[in-house]
């Protein structure tokens, strides 16, 4: 059995990945969307991506991803604690860093202490927080990497820099194929649209609250080819496998434009 990740080794998703398929083969990817199509290829038997970071919210892109690419759920979900150290190389005076190098996300978690310690440095995006480590040639250069990487040559700071301490991303483990219709779950994840019309959200709101479903999360997202129109996506605390949990969402897929079950788990 293979996993893909969002490489290189030692990244985020890496760790994600081996905590939810600990027996499994992990394959590294560059990107998402080579993530997805190693997945709807059969090149591996599952992905673990992150779907949301408590600090920046939803990962978009992969949002986008579970909507648009057919035949595929997400059957399990993860959560991975987020520790950012200033990776520099052995010995270098900090004073002198020019670049930091990061994954986007990382680099908005660590705005504030990246402004008021490096007001000029020019910050550069990289694919991963690993793939930073790889960009450290000088010592006007540093990354942004998690407090379990180590590289023989690199330094890290002994304390997290992230802006907030009680970090942590959501993963969600994909695979190929349809819900099991008799899978207990504790939630189920859903994106609808609804008419655009004055209460048309509110409508679709009051048939999930009818059926005593939690919503536990909430977004939306612009529809690419209708102008001021919108998708939604919605978690639910609840448990598939019950005949009642089917009606009710037969119910609002009855009550919405259109509606697709991004996983349930």
């Amino acid at each position: 059995m293979k996993t893909a990740y969002l490489g290189p080794e030692g990244s985020y998703s890496y760790l994600a990945a081996k905590k939810m398929t600990p027996s499994n083969e992990l394959c590294a990817y560059d990107s998402f969307p080579q993530i997805m199509r190693a997945l709807t290829s059969g090149e591996v038997d599952c992905t673990v991506i992150p779907i949301e970071n408590n600090l920046n919210g939803g990962v978009i892109q992969n949002i986008d991803l579970l909507q648009a690419t057919p035949d595929i759920i997400a059957v399990e979900e993860g959560i991975i604690k987020i520790e950012h150290r200033l990776a520099t190389l052995n010995g270098a005076d900090i004073k002198r860093i020019k670049r930091v190098y990061s994954h986007r996300q990382a680099l908005d978690q660590c705005a504030g202490y990246l402004f008021e310690n490096f007001p000029k440095a020019q910050l550069i995006a990289v694919p991963s927080t690993s793939a930073s480590l790889d960009m450290i040639k000088t010592e006007e250069d540093a990354g942004i990497v998690g407090a379990h990487t180590q590289r023989e040559g690199i330094t890290l700071s002994e304390n997290n820099i992230a802006d907030y301490s009680e970090n942590v991303t959501h993963f969600l483990k994909v695979v190929r194929g349809q819900v099991d219709e008799n899978k207990s779950t504790k939630k189920i994840y859903f994106s609808v649209t609804c008419p655009n019309v004055s209460g048309g959200l509110l409508n679709l709101l009051k048939r999930i609250a009818f059926h005593g479903l939690n919503m536990s999360k909430l977004q939306s997202r612009p529809i690419k080819d209708a102008v001021d129109e919108f998708r939604f996506f919605i978690e639910a605390e609840c448990d598939y496998s019950e005949p009642e949990i089917k009606k009710a969402i037969e119910d609002i897929k009855s009550n919405a434009l259109s509606f697709k079950l991004l996983g349930a788990y």
